[in-house]
C-alpha cells in the first residue's frame, strides 16, 4: 500500500527527467499512471515519438504497477482533453495531474525570435492552463482532486537568457494561485514546484566560465529528478489535502517554501505625489528594499545537501 493506493494520476512530459521519475514513483506508491509524453526534442521542434513515454508505461508495468501511455501535445486542449477521458475509461477515475512537461529556446530577449517566445509560452502556460481547465469541472464534480504544476526559479528569481521560460513560469504561479483560490471549498487544491535537478533542460544551459561549469557539476552530481518526484507524489496524496495554493523549490534533499509577493514597505504623503517628490523622496527610501537583479546562483548560494 503506497500513499496513492487507489489514485489515478497522470503526469505530463513522463517520458524523460522529472517526469518520468514522477511517473515512476506514482506507480511504485499504488497510483494507476497514464504517462504522457510527446517524445519531441528540448526545443519541441519536431513531430514527436510514443516511444519514450511508452517506456515508461511498460517499466511501471515491469514493476508490478499499472500505466499506459499517451503521446499527444499539451498545447492541444482537445488532446488534452481526451487523455483525459482515456485514463477515465481506462482506469475508472482521475485524481491527480503532475504537469512537468516543458520545452526551452533560450535566447537575450533583445535578439529573440517571435517564435521561440511563442512556443515557450505556449508548452508552459498554455499547457498549464489546458491540464488544469480540462480536468478541473471533473474534480470539482467529486470534490476531490490535486495538481502539481511546475515554475521555476527563473520566473521566481529570473535568469538572463530566459524571457520567455521565466514569465510563462511566472504565469503558473499565478493559475496555481487562482485555481486553490476558487476551488479551495471543493477540496481541490494546487499547488506548484520549482526544481533544481540534472535533466536535459539543465543540460541544454551554456557553460561560458568556470563558475557556471562549477555550478553545472553541482548540479550533476547532487540535484536529481527522483529527488524532486517526492513532494511532486506527496502533493497528490490525501495526507496533503491542507497543502494548496502554496510554492515549493526542491534542491537535492533540501525543501524550501517560497514566499509570495506581498507589499514589503509602503510610503504615503497626505499632499499627493508628484514626478519630482516621488525621485527626490519615495525612490531614495525605498531604495534599500529593492529587490536585487541576481539570478537564483546568488540566493542558493551554497551547495546542496
Amino acid at each position: 500500500m503506497g500513499v496513492l493506493s487507489g489514485k489515478v494520476v497522470v503526469v505530463t512530459g513522463g517520458g524523460n527527467g522529472i517526469g518520468r521519475e514522477c511517473a515512476l514513483l506514482a506507480g511504485r506508491e499504488g497510483a494507476a499512471v497514464l504517462v504522457n509524453d510527446l517524445g519531441g526534442t528540448l526545443k519541441g521542434d519536431d513531430a514527436g515519438s510514443a516511444g519514450p513515454a511508452e517506456t515508461v508505461a511498460q517499466e511501471i508495468r515491469a514493476a508490478g504497477g499499472t500505466a499506459i501511455s499517451n503521446s499527444d501535445s499539451v498545447t492541444d486542449y482537445d488532446a488534452v482533453a481526451s487523455m483525459f477521458e482515456q485514463a477515465k475509461k481506462e482506469f475508472g477515475g482521475l485524481h491527480a495531474v503532475i504537469n512537468p512537461a516543458g520545452i526551452l529556446r533560450d535566447g537575450m530577449f533583445h535578439k529573440m525570435a517571435v517564435e521561440d517566445w511563442k512556443a515557450v509560452i505556449d508548452v508552459h502556460l498554455n499547457g498549464a492552463f489546458n491540464v488544469t481547465r480540462a480536468s478541473i469541472e471533473h474534480f470539482r464534480a467529486q470534490e476531490d482532486g490535486a495538481y502539481v504544476l511546475f515554475t521555476s526559479t527563473t520566473g521566481l528569481i529570473g535568469n538572463i537568457g530566459q524571457a520567455n521560460y521565466g514569465a510563462a513560469k511566472l504565469g503558473v504561479m499565478s493559475l496555481s494561485h487562482i485555481i486553490a483560490m476558487e476551488n479551495a471549498a471543493k477540496n481541490v487544491r494546487s499547488n506548484v514546484l520549482a526544481p533544481f535537478a540534472w535533466t536535459r533542460m539543465i543540460a541544454s544551459i551554456p557553460v561560458k566560465d568556470e563558475a557556471s561549469a562549477a555550478r553545472v557539476e553541482r548540479i550533476k552530481k547532487n540535484m536529481r529528478a527522483d529527488q524532486v518526484a517526492q513532494i511532486a507524489v506527496a502533493l497528490c496524496a490525501d495526507g496533503a489535502k491542507d497543502t494548496t495554493g502554496q510554492v515549493f523549490a526542491v534542491r537535492g534533499n533540501e525543501l524550501f517554501l517560497f514566499n509570495q509577493p506581498r507589499p514589503v514597505r509602503g510610503m504615503a504623503r497626505v499632499e499627493g505625489w508628484s514626478p519630482e517628490s516621488i525621485i527626490d523622496h519615495a525612490l531614495p527610501a525605498l531604495k534599500a528594499n529593492y529587490t536585487d537583479l541576481g539570478a537564483s546562483a546568488s540566493v542558493f548560494s551554497w551547495d546542496p545537501v
